[in-house]
């Protein structure tokens, strides 16, 4: 990355404060700013740092006001939203740095399988019979793909990735190490001598455009039909997604939350980590849950709040909190113990 703060404002559609020809070659934390870098400030916690950084330019908003010095030298941009404007500069950076071109000799491609042009296919990369990659896509060492599985255009694979026979995934997905898309639901029926019988899991896993699913996650094939992902949906890493769950577009899910089966996930919903979601339940669109949650209930309110275990709308559990609280504060219960002292001496 060679660019001067006068390209970078024309890219990033923002107005200059200072040297248009100072140039950058690098990225950088605001509290780690070298001479030569960028940097931005989206969180006014991190305001202190704008004034002693190194960095020679910063990406702030249009209307940030300095209550003190500027270190001399540095050149402002002023954009409508810093934090987006920097993720576009990481992306211009990922993708000057260019990736792997070309099929690895160690990678095995079965007979029947097809790969778009541009496309690239890393070390020790198998790819069964009648899979098609789309064009452009760019799997990983290690990565597995089995039989009969679609992976559209511009995906990016990371090493170990499992996608399993007859799986879908979209156009512009990502897919972080170790993900395993399509294995087998979690289905064993009880039998009359208190052993479990294995019930097939005959469908499969339905990925839309531009999803993103983070390192260690698993998403299981349905027993009848599907496991969908809609378009854009995030998930974060080590996030179980059980068989025939569905999630709405634009959904995203942090870490370590588990998702039973059956259950339906409504759009554009914000779920925090390691909540956990029972199975058959329906959440609406747009409902956030708080981080460590339980969901033993549908959620049927679009847009809804909620926290807890079992979960309750935020406002109730806030309140249910500080009534807790206030007892422990005021040693009601030791108060109540008292009072029925004093009510069985008066019955005796």
């Amino acid at each position: 990355m060679q660019r001067t703060a006068a390209e970078l404002a024309h890219l990033l559609e923002g107005t200059l404060d200072g040297d248009a020809a100072v140039e950058v070659n690098q990225l950088s934390k605001i509290e780690e700013g070298v001479k030569g870098g960028i940097t931005f400030l989206a969180n006014m916690d991190y305001e202190g740092h704008l004034y002693t950084t190194a960095a020679s330019v910063a990406v702030v908003a249009k209307a940030f006001q300095p209550t003190r010095a500027l270190p001399q030298g540095l050149t402002l941009i002023r954009v409508t939203d810093p934090y987006a404007a920097f993720g576009k500069l990481l992306e211009l950076v990922s993708h000057e740095e260019g990736r792997a071109s070309g099929i690895h000799p160690t990678a095995i491609i079965e007979p029947g399988a097809e790969l778009g042009a541009e496309c690239s296919v890393g070390p020790y990369v198998v790819i069964e019979a009648g899979s098609r990659i789309g064009r452009g896509t760019e799997l990983r060492a290690h990565v597995h793909i089995g039989r009969n599985v679609t992976v559209g255009e511009r995906c990016v694979f990371h090493s170990g990735v499992h996608v399993m026979d007859r799986c879908v995934v979209g156009k512009e997905c990502v897919l972080h190490p170790r993900v395993v898309v399509g294995a087998d639901g979690f289905g064993f029926a009880p039998q009359q001598d208190d052993t479990y019988k294995k019930v097939p899991q005959t469908g499969n896993v339905i990925i839309g455009d531009r999803c993103e699913i983070g390192a260690g996650t698993t998403i299981d094939r349905a027993t009848l039909g599907a496991t969908r992902l809609e378009e854009g949906v995030k998930l974060d890493n080590l996030i179980q997604v059980a068989h025939n769950v569905t999630i709405g577009a634009h959904t995203v899910i942090a870490a370590q939350t588990g998702i039973a089966g059956s259950t339906h996930i409504g759009a554009r919903c914000m779920i925090g980590g390691q909540v956990g979601i029972a199975g058959h339940l329906r959440i609406a669109d747009g409902v956030r849950i708080a981080a460590q949650t339980g969901i033993a209930a549908s959620i049927t309110r679009e847009d809804a709040v909620y926290q807890g275990t079992p979960a309750l709308p935020i406002k109730d559990f806030q309140k249910q909190q500080l009534a807790v609280r206030k007892m422990a504060r005021e040693d009601l219960l030791k108060r109540v113990t008292h009072l029925e002292q004093q009510l069985n001496q008066l019955r005796s």
